[in-house]
C-alpha cells in the first residue's frame, strides 16, 4: 500500500492564509488594546498566547490542522511586529 503524499501546495496556501489572518487579528487587537493601556496589551497578549499554546501543540499531529498551526505560529509574532510598527 502506497503512503499518502504530503499536499505541499495546498498546505502552504492554507498556512499563508492562516498567517495573514492571525497577523491582522493580532495587530488590530494589540493596537486597539494599546490605545487603552500598553501594559494591559502586553499582559493580555501573553495570557492569550499561553492559553492558545496547548491547543496548538495538540494540533501539530493532525494532518490538516498542522498547516493552520504553522500559519498561526508565524502570524502571531508578525502581528506583534505590525502593532509595534503602527
Amino acid at each position: 500500500m502506497k503512503a499518502a503524499q504530503t499536499p505541499w501546495f495546498t498546505g502552504i496556501a492554507v498556512s499563508v492564509f492562516a498567517a495573514m489572518l492571525s497577523t491582522s487579528a493580532v495587530a488590530v487587537f494589540c493596537v486597539g488594546l494599546g490605545n487603552v493601556s500598553v501594559v494591559l496589551a502586553i499582559i493580555v497578549n501573553l495570557i492569550a498566547v499561553a492559553g492558545l499554546a496547548p491547543t496548538l501543540w495538540r494540533w501539530r499531529a493532525i494532518p490538516v490542522w498542522r498547516w493552520v498551526l504553522y500559519g498561526a505560529v508565524a502570524g502571531i509574532p508578525l502581528g506583534w511586529l505590525a502593532a509595534i510598527a503602527a
